[in-house]
């Protein structure tokens, strides 16, 4: 079996906007999504997309799976094969779920038989590896003492054993799959698994008490429940999130889980974002299918926590690499931004099942925002690199990677990208709404109607969107078009987070049959009501001049500095677009009008904006400034080129510019942290950013993490040549995060390379552990290649260095 996978794996390889309302949103009945394969994109910007998605990024991911051990996990739990488990986390099983959802959606577009044998084979494997009672979690059958540290000695022992996340994504699947294909060898699995699910975890006597650690099987459970019909599926999904935040079993309640209270006493968003996006896009599920408006207005307050203090200009959301989540309100840092890939995805589903919950255009706003920069800069536009997070700074060192460890995000992409046409439209009763703009062919039912809906647009480089309507015969319902918020002043509508910071000079504009209409704005979206015949045309047109956004004032990181959106896209300067490569000491005032040209050459056919702005540097007196032009690219078309500077946030006068630093000997060593495998060059710590405080994250630092046993960590500092070198200066890291507290170093030394020895310097002078300041120490003058941190940890603590110094 593992032979036929390989074989089919390398013929595939060859192939009015507004602030919050105080008032609660109603929910409504619930209105429906447009199934995918309904949707037929005939545009430039998605269809090549979701095709590379197909052709690339899907038969690479599944040889990832193949030679990273993924399908040899479930060969061997199955009998099939002899060996040791494979991989370093215990949802390593998730990786093959995931891409089997999106070749089955790519599937239903395009069938390829080719694919369709190869899903056959993986889930032969699958069903393999599953025992008796339904049970699936490979790395517990086989025992994996390697793995132990996550899920104990037996089933279920651990509440972050990611045993239902494994079920929440092969349910999602098998779902997928069924859909598609009609066939029920992955949903007859999934169902085998569910049904044990019901009767291990619940409310009565005998059964484990505990919600799901890593969500994800909520709404996997209602997508179960609705393609079965087996209501013992939505009660289980209800269950979880009842459970969470109640610590009935006596485990400790944690905020990294959102278990921290029950959902209904939640009022602000925390923990990793990722499970954020899917615990509350179970939630909706959950309140919608069961009219369950506490639950709704629950996740509405954090929604609106969400939207209004810790959004990203990109539509993606967790500032922190600790705990891949959620960091204070208004914590938005750029150059340490996470925002991972999976939680931008995560954030287009929950706004998704918000608007079919409410209606509301803000939440379809989100959902383009995230979904033309957020989610789309997690993947090249070859579709065979990955970004696992999507920064929105980069000094340059940053690049997207074939494959991760912890693979979450490639598959991620894989599946989502594959059902984007399923975002375009949704159904109500005789409305039919329209949330994206692309050009398509549909065949959507409105009431009792069939409805052939055409859209003609360049969208999103031109607003000029052209809809035929063709009902079967007249009949009357409303269309409604969404007035996107960056089309009526408002780019986050819900939101106060950001701001225009000039109001636009044309407004948007709708005819029907060519003449002039001015529809009701209902909820954000333009609503047309009226007896429609076979031949009308609607035209809307939208502004797409490019305008420049600024942050609120609380968001420390966006001081000073605007960001350039034009239409739903999100711009960004790269250094390989500017004369000097670098990007950070340019600056834009954001009075001039940035021109616009679209060139389709370039990164796969863009808008380019070039901008009359200026730039810094330092001479022996003074700073200067000269005249420049500045050119944008949109942001997820970044590193695209190869490795270079990137900034998202724009300086708005020379002050806020960043000249070029004088090189140093810091500065032009290469750092290492020497560990316990190869050493991991790193750039944080000599890249003459300079801290403002401790817990100054907003830049690069170097994270020394407290794992295992061992309290010591060792940097080192390489020099091109020998430096004559009598000190060195270190600004410490300290901070408080929920998944573990940095701390000052307990105690650290330096070190000079003598020959092939490491010595410790001659020095009269304390080893300070002091915060917010630089530390120094000045020993006896050496002439070496080589000096050397050594760090002993706090207790209990991690630690870190935000900068240092070397003369």
């Amino acid at each position: 079996m593992i032979k036929q996978c390989i074989k089919v794996t390398a013929c595939l390889l060859t192939l009015s906007a507004c602030r919050p309302s105080p008032e609660p949103v109603e929910l409504t009945d619930n209105i429906q999504a447009v199934p995918f394969a309904q949707v037929h994109l005939t545009d430039s910007f998605w269809s090549p997309r979701i095709e590379i998605n197909r052709t690339v990024s899907i038969p690479s991911a599944f040889y990832q799976c193949e030679i990273n051990g993924r399908f040899d996990n479930f060969a061997l739990a199955g009998g099939l094969i002899q060996g040791e488990h494979q991989g370093d986390y215990p949802f390593d099983d998730t990786d093959p779920y995931k891409i089997i959802e999106g070749a089955s959606y790519s599937l239903a577009v395009t069938y390829d038989a080719r694919l369709d044998a190869y899903l056959d084979s993986v889930i032969t494997l699958i069903a393999a590896a599953q025992e008796p009672d339904g049970y699936l979690t490979t790395c517990v059958t086989n025992k994996s003492e390697r793995l132990s540290g996550w899920w104990g000695k037996e089933r279920w022992e651990k509440i972050n054993s990611h045993e239902l996340y494994n079920s929440g994504h092969l349910y999602e699947a098998a779902v997928a799959h069924y859909q598609s294909t009609g066939k029920r060898s992955l949903l007859d699995v999934a169902i085998r698994n569910a049904d044990l699910v019901c009767q291990v975890f619940g409310p009565n006597e005998g059964q484990k008490h505990v919600p799901s650690g890593h969500p994800i099987i909520e709404m996997a459970l209602a997508k179960l429940y609705q393609v079965t019909g087996e209501e013992k599926y939505l009660a289980q999904a209800r269950y979880f999130v009842e459970e969470t935040g109640r610590g009935t079993d006596g485990h400790r309640l944690n905020a990294y889980s959102q278990d921290h209270k029950p959902i209904r006493e939640q009022d602000e968003i925390v923990g990793h974002a990722v499970r954020a996006g899917y615990l509350y896009s179970g939630v909706v599920d959950v309140a919608t299918l069961l009219h369950d408006t506490a639950y709704f207005r629950a996740v509405e307050r954090i929604w609106n926590n969400m939207a209004n203090k810790k959004l990203y200009i990109t539509g993606g959301i967790g500032s922190r690499s600790q705990g891949e989540g959620f960091g204070p309100e208004y914590e938005l840092h750029n150059h340490n931004a996470y925002c991972e890939t999976c939680a931008s995805i995560a954030n287009v589903y929950w706004n998704q099942r918000m608007f079919q919950a409410t209606g509301h255009a803000k939440y379809a706003d989100l959902l383009e925002r995230a979904l033309y920069n957020g989610v789309i800069s997690g993947v090249s536009l070859g579709g065979d690199r990955f970004f696992y997070d999507n920064i929105l700074e980069s000094s340059g060192h940053d690049e997207r990677q074939v494959w991760f460890g912890c693979a979450c995000c490639p598959g991620n992409i894989t599946r989502f990208m594959a059902s984007v046409p399923k975002y375009m439209y949704a159904t109500q009763g005789e409305n039919l709404f329209v949330n994206l703009y692309a050009s398509s062919h549909s065949d959507i039912t409105v009431g009792d109607v069939l409805v052939e809906l055409t859209q003609e647009t360049s969208y999103p480089w031109e607003g000029l969107v052209r809809f035929a309507v063709n009902p079967e015969k007249q009949a009357s319902f409303t269309l409604r078009l969404r007035l996107p918020g960056w089309a009526s002043d408002v780019p986050v509508p819900g939101s106060d987070l950001y701001s225009f910071a000039s109001e636009l000079k044309t407004a948007y504009s709708v005819s029907i049959n060519g003449k002039a209409l001015h529809p009701k704005l209902q909820n954000g979206y333009l609503s047309i009501e009226r007896s429609w015949k076979p031949g009308d045309e609607v035209v809307l047109s939208l502004p797409m001049e490019p305008r420049f956004i600024q942050a609120h004032p609380n968001v420390a990181a966006d001081r000073g500095l605007h960001a350039i959106q034009r239409g739903p896209i999100v711009y960004c300067l790269e250094g390989v677009d500017q004369h000097d490569h670098h990007v950070f000491n340019k600056y834009v005032s954001g009075n001039e009008t940035a021109a616009y040209s679209f060139e389709p050459l370039k990164l796969n056919g863009i808008v380019e904006l070039s901008i009359a702005g200026g730039e810094v540097s330092l001479t022996a007196d003074a700073l200067e400034e000269k005249e420049v032009s500045v050119r944008a690219i949109p942001y997820s078309t970044w590193n695209n080129r190869g490795k270079a500077e990137m900034a998202v946030w724009i300086p708005a006068s020379a002050e806020a510019a960043r000249p070029i630093p004088a090189a140093s000997i810091a500065s032009r060593a290469q750092v290492y942290v020497i560990g316990r495998n190869t050493p991991e060059e790193v750039f944080a710590i000599n890249d003459q950013w300079e801290p403002n405080s401790s817990a100054d994250l907003s830049k690069p630092y170097l994270s020394l993490w407290r794992g295992g046993k061992d309290d010591h960590r060792t940097v080192e500092y390489r020099f091109d040549q020998a430096e004559t070198v009598q000190t060195l200066q270190v600004y410490w890291v300290e901070f408080e995060h929920y998944d573990g507290d940095y701390g000052l170093p307990a105690d650290w030394k330096v070190q000079y390379k003598d020959g092939n020895e490491w010595k410790d310097v001659e020095t009269a002078d304390a080893y300070e552990c002091a915060k917010d300041r630089y530390n120094t120490v000045n020993f006896r003058p050496v002439t070496t290649t080589g000096l050397r941190l050594v760090v002993r940890l706090r207790e209990g603590m991690s630690g870190g260095i935000i900068e240092s110094k070397i003369s």
